[in-house]
């Protein structure tokens, strides 16, 4: 009977400790089941990098557009079908995310490193993200994992809970905070536009105002760049920092010169002494201190409402649900 008893224990300890992973996310999610996993996402995202250090940012911004909407569960990735309408063709995504032709090779490369389909979408836009940062210059941070991959996605919730460019910094704190975000984590992610570059479409308005804060010469030579009305001169590109191939603190200098090219990243910096300015000149100041709380803010992030055990799927293919799904 002390044996039966003993063994009940044991397999309900067991049992609680199988419950226990699958309800977590944990940076060693595939250390026995894919120890391959990181080397073989790192390869493809140092090589497509080294090609375009363009694509950094927008792996960056992949995962970013991912977790704000419903979670990070791949959803972006789903393309459209006659009787489905993904988030891609949403306001803030149309003809503007990219990267996806990487996510399918990194999914490729996986596979065959892990012999099989056992790592999720979600989990390699969470650390494509993580290896995009390190590879333009910044500091590492350990990427927690197990999520799995949406069967659906939202086209509503893609235009309504994505942050817009013209957000004023009470709707973005509201925003972020509807999240679970904080004002730091909201700086501090904001940094991630040390990276990449901005449409005409996104900024424009910002530099024909009047009685826009932005610094003058700054607006004037971008207007050299963006035409004042639309057409042909939307998807004209201009840096968001002074070192768009650079993960460093350039973004934050330049917000308090005024120079943010968007109405968004200037909200940050009203020069009113509040906490955000704060934050901004901290972290203009102190590179090091930015790193960490990026890291723990990605993190953050990227715990936003994952599917977890036995919720969603592992796609084959991140453009499409399994079939019989």
């Amino acid at each position: 009977m002390a044996s039966l008893s003993c063994r009940f224990i044991l397999i309900v300890t067991f049992s609680c400790w199988i419950n226990l992973s699958l309800s977590e996310l944990s940076p060693d999610f595939y250390g026995n089941i894919c120890p391959q996993l990181l080397p073989a996402i790192r390869l493809v995202v140092f090589s497509a990098i080294a090609k375009e250090p363009r694509i950094g940012a927008s792996l960056v911004r992949l995962h970013f557009h991912d977790c704000f909407v419903n979670g990070c569960d791949a959803s972006v990735l789903l393309d459209d079908t006659p009787s489905f309408t993904g988030e891609k063709t949403a306001g803030p995504n149309n003809n503007s995310l990219r990267g996806f032709d990487v996510i399918d090779e990194i999914k490729a490369a996986v596979n065959l490193a892990c012999l099989g389909n056992v790592v999720s979408c979600a989990d390699i836009l969470a650390v494509a993200a993580r290896d995009s940062i390190v590879a333009l210059g910044g500091a590492p941070y350990n990427v927690l994992l197990g999520r799995r991959d949406a069967t659906t996605a939202s086209f509503d919730a893609a235009n309504n809970d994505l942050p817009a460019p013209i957000f004023d910094l009470p709707y973005l704190i509201s925003k972020f905070e509807s999240h679970n975000l904080s004002l730091q984590d909201l700086v501090a992610l904001s940094g991630a536009h040390s990276l990449g570059f901005a449409r005409c479409t996104t900024f424009r308005s910002r530099i024909y105002n009047e009685s826009s804060t932005i610094d003058h010469s700054f607006a004037q030579y971008l207007r050299a760049q963006c035409p004042a009305f639309g057409g042909e001169g939307d998807d004209i590109l201009a840096p968001l920092d002074d070192s768009p191939a650079r993960f460093d603190t350039e973004y934050f200098d330049g917000l308090r010169l005024n120079r943010g090219i968007l109405h968004s990243d200037q909200q940050l910096f009203r020069g009113d002494g509040g906490e955000a300015d704060s934050l901004v000149r901290h972290y203009s100041e102190q590179r090091e201190v930015f790193w960490a709380d990026f890291g723990a803010s990605m993190v953050k992030m990227g715990n936003l409402s994952p599917l977890l055990g036995s919720e969603g799927e592992i796609r084959e293919n991140c453009r499409h649900v399994n079939v019989g799904s």
